[in-house]
């Protein structure tokens, strides 16, 4: 449990730190003291490449091809499956539970309108976040943790925590469940970064596409409650059959 404190905390002071530093040298790259979307997105790549560096570099997490060339597509397959069919099960249970404050809105809002926040959002985010807490904090943890659950529950918590915004917690924390799962049954953060890239590349996709990214899940389908169920339930049925097929066939790497 300490070293996967210790982790947490390095985390989350390179993501203080980048944040602070990009924002006392950005007046200078671009001459405006505001807050500005590349800015954003400039703090966010710049965090997650240093972690990236300093996880790999103090062993905390490892690289290995060792599940890439066990070839175990169909598990990457149904990841990205069972990813496509949690977006709209999460999104209608989030309007559900209790409205909790979204403290991060217009930040998140200023990169994803930008092409460039999908390398921050799309493509570093999910490796770098499974390389933190699945490949270094979850691992930690199921090496020291006689209930390999009890460890997974900790791992999402702090996973959600991580994203210090209210309004993401109850998706974060049953991603973080999943998420730790897979990890868990293979023991590589592969499947994990495939999951976490779809999940991420769809939310990227969906904010640009739709009129009012902030308007309620049920304005797609014309504030009908019904149809709106009926969305839920036809992608539970993608979900389910989908975490289905990875449990028979998550297994590590030979």
């Amino acid at each position: 449990m300490k070293n996967a404190l210790i982790y947490l905390l390095v985390f989350a002071a390179i993501q203080i730190g980048c944040a602070a530093l990009v924002r006392v040298l950005w007046p200078y790259i671009a001459g405006t003291p505001d807050i500005t979307p590349m800015m954003l997105i400039a703090s966010s790549v710049a965090s997650s490449v240093i972690a990236a560096v300093v996880f790999v570099l103090a062993r905390w997490s490892t690289l290995s091809r060792d599940y890439v060339r066990s070839r175990q597509w169909g598990v990457l397959f149904w990841s990205s499956v069972a990813a496509a069919g949690a977006i709209i099960p999460s999104a209608w249970l989030q309007e559900v539970l209790p409205e909790l404050p979204n403290w991060a809105e217009g930040q998140l809002d200023m990169i994803l309108r930008e092409r460039w926040g999908y390398v921050a959002v799309g493509l570093l985010a999910p490796i770098v976040e499974e390389m933190v807490f699945r490949g270094a904090i979850l691992r930690s943890l199921l090496s020291t943790m006689s209930r390999p659950w009890a460890a997974i529950a900790v791992s999402a918590v702090l996973f959600a925590a991580i994203h210090t915004n209210p309004a993401q917690l109850p998706h974060a924390l049953l991603v973080g469940l999943l998420l730790g799962w897979m990890y868990m049954r293979t023991g590589s953060i592969v499947p994990g970064v495939a999951y976490h890239w779809v999940n991420n590349t769809v939310a990227y996709i969906m904010y640009n596409v739709m009129p009012d990214p902030d308007a309620p899940l049920s304005t797609l389908f014309g504030g009908d409650t019904l149809r709106t169920l009926m969305a839920v339930g036809c992608s539970l049925l993608i979900l389910l059959p989908a975490l289905f097929q990875l449990n028979i066939r998550m297994k590590k790497a030979d």
